[in-house]
C-alpha cells in the first residue's frame, strides 16, 4: 500500500488503540472477577466449616446419609449459588444433592483444598465437579468423627451453576451492552482525538516535505519556496529543527550549485580563451613557417632570420603557455602539494630581480625593493614562492611603460612577513577587478586577469595565504600576499 507517513501512523495509532481497549476491557473483566471470587470466599470461608460441626450429621455409627442430603439441600435452596459435597479422604466424592447426570467427574483435586484450610491467600480455585475442566472458589473444611482423624471433607462451590445461569443472562441484558457501547464511544473519541493530534503533530512535515518537493537547486534565490525555520521556543522540537537544518541545506546547495555554474562558466570561459591565445600564435607560427618553405629561394638571409625568429618567438609563446596550462591543471586537481622549509626571502626577491634585470633595462625601467634591516626566514615551498614572485613581477613588466618603476616592499607584522609587488603601469579597470583571481579574461596576459595570476592563486591557497589586490591613490597596480615566519631570524642584504 502507498500510503502517506501520517496515513500509517493513523493506521499504528488506530490498530494500538483497539489493542489497548480490548486489553483493558479484557484486564477489567479479569480484575472484576478475580475481586468477586476473592469477596465471595473471604465472605463464604467458614461456610464449610460450620456444616462440618453440625451434631445432627453424624450419630454413634457415623455420618448420617439422610441427614447429609437434607442439609445440602436445604443450603442449596437457601442460597442457590452454592453446591455442596462429601468427600472423603482421597478426594472422591461420598455425597451430593445435585440434580442426577450433572456431577460430571467423581472425584476432587485435594491441593487447592489444603491450601484453603492452611491459610493461604483468596482466591483459591478448585475442582468444579459439575464440569470436567473447570475451577470455581470454594470453602472447605476437614470432617472429624468423634475426635478422630479426618474422615474426609466438607466441600462446598460458592459459584455454581445457577450463579452461572444467572451471570448468562445478566450479560445478555441490557446493562452489559450499555457498558461495551460505552467503552466503543470512549475508544472512539480517543481514537478521533489521537487521530487529530496527529495531524497537528505531522503538519510541519507535511509542510516540509511540500517544500522539498519544491526545492530546485538550479534556481535562482528569490524563486524558491520559503523554508520554514523554527523560532528560539521551538528548539527542543524535533521537526522544527529538521525544518531549520534542511533550510540551511537548501541554502548550502543552492551556493553550492551556483558556485559550480560560475566554475562552469569560468572553465569555459578559460576554454574559449585558452583557444584564442593559442590560435594566434600557431597561426603566426605556422604562416612564417610555410613562407620560409614556400620562399627559401627568393628569401635574403636577412628576411630569412627576421622570419625564423619571429616563428621561434611564437613557439616560445605557446610553450609558455602550454607550460602554465599544465601547471595549473597540476594545482587545480591537487597534484602538488607544497614541501615547507626555512629560507631568507630577502635572498629569493634578490634571485628574482637578477631574472628580470636584462627585460627591465631594456625598457629602462626600475626594479626598487623595500627591505627592514632585520626580517625573519619564512616557511614555505621555496619553488612556489619562488614562481609567484616571478608571475607577479613578469607581469608588472609587461604592463608597466617604459621609463617606469617595479617596487617590492618586504614587511614583517604579527608574526608574518608581508609581500607587496607594485608597479607604475596603467593599473586594472574596476570592470575586471571582480573575480580576478578565479578567471582569466585572457589566459595569454592581453589582459591583467592572465594563467599566471590564476597559478598565483593556487599557490598561494596551497599555503593558507591569499593574492590580494590593494587599492592605492597613486597610478598602478599592487598585489600583496602574506607568509608565515620561522623562528630564526635572518639579516637583510645590502639594498638591491
Amino acid at each position: 500500500m502507498n500510503l502517506t507517513l501520517t496515513q500509517r501512523l493513523s493506521l499504528v495509532f488506530s490498530a494500538l488503540l483497539l489493542a489497548c481497549c480490548g486489553a483493558s476491557a479484557w484486564l477489567q473483566i479479569r480484575s472484576n472477577d478475580l475481586h468477586e471470587k476473592e469477596v465471595v470466599q473471604s465472605l463464604s470461608k467458614n461456610l464449610a466449616d460450620h456444616i462440618a460441626h453440625r451434631t445432627t450429621l453424624m450419630d454413634a455409627n457415623g455420618l448420617r446419609p439422610d441427614a447429609v442430603r437434607q442439609l445440602f439441600g436445604q443450603l442449596m435452596m437457601v442460597n442457590p449459588s452454592v453446591e455442596v459435597y462429601l468427600l472423603d479422604n482421597q478426594g472422591r466424592i461420598e455425597g451430593d444433592d445435585a440434580p442426577a447426570g450433572h456431577v460430571k467427574r467423581g472425584q476432587v483435586d485435594l491441593t487447592p483444598i489444603r491450601r484453603f484450610i492452611a491459610g493461604d491467600a483468596l482466591p483459591i480455585l478448585g475442582d468444579d465437579p459439575r464440569s470436567t475442566d473447570g475451577r470455581k472458589v470454594f470453602s472447605a473444611a476437614p470432617l472429624q468423627l468423634n475426635g478422630q482423624q479426618p474422615s474426609g471433607y466438607i466441600y462446598v462451590v460458592l459459584l455454581g451453576e445457577e450463579h452461572d445461569a444467572l451471570a448468562a443472562r445478566v450479560a445478555a441484558s441490557s446493562v452489559l451492552r450499555t457498558t461495551l457501547w460505552s467503552m466503543a464511544l470512549v475508544a472512539l473519541l480517543g481514537l478521533v482525538a489521537g487521530l487529530t493530534a496527529f495531524g497537528l503533530i505531522t503538519r510541519p512535515l507535511r509542510r516540509l516535505t511540500d517544500v522539498m518537493r519544491q526545492f530546485d537547486a538550479e534556481g535562482e534565490p528569490g524563486t524558491q519556496p520559503v523554508v520554514p525555520r523554527s523560532s528560539p521556543l521551538g528548539r527542543r522540537d524535533e521537526i522544527a529543527v529538521l525544518e531549520t537544518t534542511f533550510a540551511q541545506m537548501a541554502d548550502r546547495i543552492g551556493e553550492q550549485w551556483r558556485a559550480l555554474t560560475r566554475k562552469d562558466q569560468q572553465r569555459r570561459e578559460l576554454i574559449a580563451n585558452i583557444s584564442h591565445d593559442l590560435r594566434t600564435p600557431l597561426t603566426s607560427l605556422h604562416g612564417y613557417l610555410e613562407t620560409l618553405s614556400l620562399k627559401a629561394d627568393t628569401l635574403g638571409e636577412t628576411e630569412r632570420k627576421r622570419y625564423l625568429a619571429i616563428a621561434l618567438a611564437q613557439s616560445v609563446k605557446v610553450g609558455r603557455l602550454a607550460q602554465a596550462l599544465f601547471e595549473l591543471a597540476r594545482l587545480e586537481h591537487g597534484n602538488v602539494q607544497p614541501a615547507l622549509e626555512n629560507f631568507s626571502l630577502v635572498d629569493l626577491v634578490q634571485d628574482v630581480f637578477q631574472k628580470f634585470e636584462l627585460p627591465a633595462e631594456a625598457r629602462r625601467i626600475q626594479l626598487r625593493a623595500g627591505i627592514p634591516s632585520r626580517l625573519p626566514n619564512v616557511s614555505a615551498d621555496l619553488g612556489m614562492i619562488e614562481r609567484v614572485l616571478t608571475n607577479l613581477l613578469d607581469n608588472a613588466i609587461r604592463h608597466t611603460p617604459d621609463d617606469g618603476a617595479i617596487d617590492v616592499e618586504l614587511v614583517h607584522k604579527d608574526g608574518k612577513v608581508s609581500v607587496t609587488v607594485s608597479d607604475t603601469g596603467p593599473g586594472i579597470p574596476a570592470e575586471q577587478r571582480e573575480g580576478l583571481f578565479e578567471r582569466p579574461l585572457n589566459a595569454g596576459g592581453a589582459q591583467r586577469g592572465g594563467l599566471g595570476l590564476l597559478i598565483v592563486h593556487r599557490m598561494l591557497q596551497l599555503h593558507h595565504s591569499q593574492i590580494r589586490l590593494l587599492d592605492r591613490d597613486a597610478p598602478g597596480t599592487a598585489f600583496s600576499f602574506d607568509l608565515p615566519t620561522s623562528e630564526k631570524p635572518a639579516i637583510a642584504s645590502a639594498p638591491l
